[in-house]
């Protein structure tokens, strides 16, 4: 095997592992951030199941102004 085709192999083995640890630092980063901003919400701090509920009623809102202005058929 000639040895330059080996040390090619070896770096190309170590560079990927060395990307794979960086990924993987990164991705754990992510989530410690995201677990801190869950954690340190205010109390008062809409939930996605409360957005969705203010997006229904702002939809029902709108269906009887539509109504009301006698735009809705």
């Amino acid at each position: 095997m000639d040895p330059a085709l080996l040390a090619l192999a070896v770096a190309t083995v170590l560079g990927l592992g060395i990307a794979a640890a960086a990924a993987l630092k990164g991705w754990r980063g992510w989530l410690e951030l995201k677990q801190l901003e869950l954690m340190n919400r205010p109390a008062g701090a809409p939930s996605s199941l409360s957005r969705v509920e203010i997006f229904e009623l702002k939809e029902r809102i709108r269906r009887l102004e539509a109504i009301a202005n006698g735009s809705e058929q």
